[in-house]
């Protein structure tokens, strides 16, 4: 019989038990800090119907669905009439246009769950991975824009990442800037999805991306000519200043960072003049989180008013941000977190095993994490187990300490070992606990 391959499959992983540990303080961090601001969770199934999700993420994002074939005597068509979700905002929209009589307007929400894309795996890239989303739909106040950014920077800084900078933008500001420059209306698109790589492959490759997609080259020139130049912000903003469009879309970025003001826990807020994000449902404010020690994006977002009328036939408006939390954990990988329990407790014989079930018990109720030995060995092998899961405790109580109504407390990391009294072992184990940890 042939071997099988074990490893996960590509652009996926397994997460052992401190790693889960790791996530899950994260996840419940960020629970702790969005609650805080006024929202509440909601879930969704792991996949959708292929045409809720298709014809929402543009050119490049609609390629990247993972599709699911039909089923059944349908099978062999090859044919999918369903795929893995490929972000939470999608299925948003259409549990709102679903339930929206039963939800009190604006609806505040977050999720925190995995979602799939056909992507190229790499670094901090995978194919399946989980996304942390904060949404307020029914609500076209920017003051909703505004709440998005501090309840992610106030996430971003409780999980120990202070010193990411927002930059911040407005999809009408983008359109009133194409159409500054002379860009046909038809190119709008294709013209934002090249400016939004400026930051990842420079004035040249822009042009040269712009020059395929049919943006005359004249227009390109003025283009580079601005992108390059050290006053970039300046010239953007003469530039808006010619048009409607343009005027609105920077008086949008300009009363976010009013509203906001200076108060990001954790970082700052700036205008990004060419920054576009490259999902089509984009209607006002946009943003992108960057971290200096990591440089990618950690968290993004915007204005997408137009998706929920997608599915609800109804103008609903809505704004909001998702975080990396991949990236996010990978700044965070060095962190201590282990998923040791405090305590083994440890069983010598026959006698000893229904005790050593209720001295565990007695510590748990008492607040301690306490693991009972379950295999079969001598105490050398219980002591092994213990050390091999990070344990810094052992509790070791045979027929002589049952009878005196004592414990005996062995430290794994030096050796030592102390006899305390029953009643005083979960007192005695927390200061011991605690002097381990400073």
């Amino acid at each position: 019989m042939a071997a099988i391959d074990t490893n996960p499959p590509s652009g996926t992983r397994d997460f052992l038990p401190d790693e889960v540990t790791r996530r899950e303080r994260v996840f419940a961090t960020i629970r702790e800090v969005f609650t805080s601001h006024g929202f509440a969770p909601l879930d969704t199934p792991a996949y959708e119907r292929l045409e809720v999700l298709t014809g929402k993420y543009g050119e490049e994002g609609d390629q990247l669905i993972f599709k699911i074939l039909r089923r059944g005597e349908h099978e062999d068509t090859g044919e999918a009439d369903h795929a893995l979700r490929y972000d939470l905002t999608v299925p948003l929209a259409r549990v709102v246009a679903r339930y929206g009589s039963q939800l009190a307007l604006p609806f505040k929400r977050y999720h925190i769950a995995p979602v799939w894309r056909a992507d190229r795996p790499g670094k901090g890239r995978y194919r399946e991975f989980f996304q942390c989303d904060v949404d307020t739909v029914g609500s076209d106040s920017l003051t909703a824009d505004a709440g998005t950014l501090l309840a992610v920077a106030d996430a971003l800084d409780r999980l120990g990442l202070s010193g990411f900078r927002i930059q911040l933008n407005s999809r009408k500001a983008l359109g009133g800037l194409i159409a500054a420059y002379g860009v046909a209306p038809e190119l709008e698109t294709g013209a934002l999805v090249a400016l939004d790589k400026l930051d990842k492959v420079g004035p040249d490759s822009v042009a040269r991306e712009l020059r395929e997609r049919g943006v005359g080259a004249d227009v390109v020139d003025a283009l580079v000519s601005d992108l390059a130049s050290d006053d970039l912000e300046d010239r953007v903003r003469e530039r808006l200043a010619s048009t409607e469009r343009g005027r609105a879309g920077l008086a949008e970025v300009d009363e976010v960072i009013g509203i906001v003001g200076g108060d990001v826990p954790g970082g700052v807020l700036a205008y990004a003049p060419v920054l576009a994000r490259g999902l089509s449902y984009y209607t006002g404010p946009v943003f992108e989180v960057v971290h200096d020690d990591l440089a990618v994006t950690i968290a993004g977002g915007g204005r997408y008013d137009g998706l929920v009328g997608m599915f609800s036939g109804q103008d609903v408006p809505a704004t909001g941000g998702s975080l990396g939390l991949e990236r996010i954990l990978l700044l965070l990988a060095e962190e201590d977190d282990s998923a040791a329990p405090d305590v083994v407790v440890t069983i010598l014989d026959d006698d000893g095993r229904a005790d050593a079930q209720q001295v565990a018990a007695r510590l748990r109720r008492a607040g301690l994490a306490a693991d009972v030995y379950v295999g079969d060995g001598r105490l050398g092998k219980q002591l092994k187990y213990a050390d091999r899961r990070g344990v810094r405790f052992a509790v070791i109580r045979g027929s002589d300490e049952r009878a005196a109504g004592t414990v005996a407390v062995k430290d794994l990391a030096t050796g030592d070992q102390s006899t305390v009294a029953e009643t005083a072992l979960a007192a005695h184990l927390r200061d011991a606990l605690a002097a381990a940890r400073r």
